[in-house]
């Protein structure tokens, strides 16, 4: 199904109601049931997503990372401080266990660099070694804790750190970092970081992972702020703060979503709440003769692309969108055009991507409009949580 821009929002509206999980089921063309809460089965729907595996997990599940061999890992913003642990592995099954270990993900002050304080995403680079993006939020609120923003190498055969970057020249007191990307080739490397801000003052963050420095771009320009007066729509209930009998309060997000062109020269981002995409050019961000006002310059605004999560692209330069409203996979293609690959009601708050060698499309149900912030302090997520997959026809970009 191909959608103008101008549809995306009503066609949203639409979708997101028709996939309410008002406690029924859903019925496939097979005659299987599929459930629209936690529990999932492993029926094919007509829309063609399929059950890769799920995460009993014991926290929101937002990133997901898949090395070559299969294993497969998924961070857990640590949003309160009863979360044990914000870097699990999945193991056959789907129990999850504390990676590397449960004490690394003990929140320390005093070891603000060795260990894990609010990890909201992963990624494996070309040489298939996972990076953690630490926002070094101790409860998913307030500021930073001095030295605990930063990148975290690690080696997955020996289970260990092999390096730190420290991103604390690069964040706000308001910071809230939440998606990366990692880009070692031609003989550089490079790391792009969104700060979605706590107040909705998002920015971009560019690493030289070479020299360690940092650059803060963007911040205060529209593409990375929270857009006023939208509202997010899942499982067909506006997504905003519910406590006790205060009136409900928007949520805000910034700059929240990103992806890398498959020559690493452009980087697509979007806010948590807005429903345009933008791309900025990759080298203006670290080159030191480009002033802020000439990065703002050269933001492009791609238009619409509804309301998502996690962004992703593949080796033909188009962006897979996590379409929060519908349940749904999208995709922009280079022309512009915005097109719905399949939707699902397992598929609750569509977050992280990962394209595996072999042509899966892979993507995380976070079920975060069913944490207790959003539903008067009742906690509706219904683990274990299910990470889908669908064929694409490219390869990773």
């Amino acid at each position: 199904m191909t959608l103008a821009r101008r549809d995306l929002l009503a066609a949203g509206l639409t979708g997101a109601a028709l996939l309410s999980a008002s406690g029924a089921t859903a019925k496939s063309e097979s005659g299987a049931h599929e459930s629209k809460t936690g529990g999932v089965t492993t029926d094919r729907t007509p829309a063609g997503l399929e059950l890769a595996f799920v995460a009993d997990a014991p926290s929101t599940p937002t990133g997901l990372a898949i090395a070559r061999g299969g294993r497969a890992f998924i961070m857990m913003p640590r949003f309160d401080a009863k979360v044990p642990y914000t870097v699990g592995e999945v193991l056959p099954g789907g129990a999850v266990r504390p990676y590397p270990d449960l004490e690394t993900n003990q929140p320390d002050p005093d070891k603000a660099q060795t260990r894990f304080f609010h990890v909201p995403n992963g990624v494996f680079d070309r040489d298939d070694t996972l990076w953690l993006l630490d926002a070094g939020l101790p409860d998913g609120s307030g500021p930073p804790v001095k030295g605990g923003a930063k990148l975290v190498r690690m080696d997955i055969v020996g289970n260990r750190i092999l390096r730190v970057v420290p991103l604390e020249s690069g964040i706000a007191p308001t910071s809230s970092l939440n998606d990366l990307r990692i880009d070692i080739r031609d003989g550089y490397a490079r790391a792009y970081i969104t700060d979605q801000g706590q107040d909705g003052e998002g920015a971009l963050l560019a690493v030289d992972l070479a020299t360690g420095r940092v650059v803060r771009r963007l911040h205060g320009h529209a593409s990375t702020k929270s857009q006023k007066g939208l509202t997010k729509f899942v499982e067909g209930r506006a997504v905003v703060q519910r406590k006790g009998d205060a009136p409900p309060s928007p949520v805000q997000g910034g700059a929240n979503g990103i992806a890398l062109s498959p020559d690493g020269r452009r980087l697509y981002y979007a806010p948590l709440i807005g429903r345009h995409l933008y791309a900025v050019d990759t080298a203006a961000l670290l080159d030191p003769q480009v002033t802020d006002a000439g990065v703002a310059a050269g933001v492009e605004d791609l238009g619409e692309k509804g309301m998502t999560g996690g962004l992703t692209t593949d080796s033909k330069d188009r962006v897979y969108l996590a379409l929060q409203e519908f349940n749904a996979v999208g995709r922009r293609s280079p022309d512009g055009t915005v097109e719905i690959l399949a939707a699902d009601p397992r598929l609750i708050w569509a977050d992280t991507f990962w394209i595996t060698p072999d042509r899966w499309l892979h993507v995380s149900a976070a079920q975060v409009n069913r944490r207790p912030e959003y539903n008067n302090g009742t906690d509706r997520q219904a683990p274990p949580y299910a990470i889908l997959k669908i064929r694409i026809d490219a390869d990773p970009a």
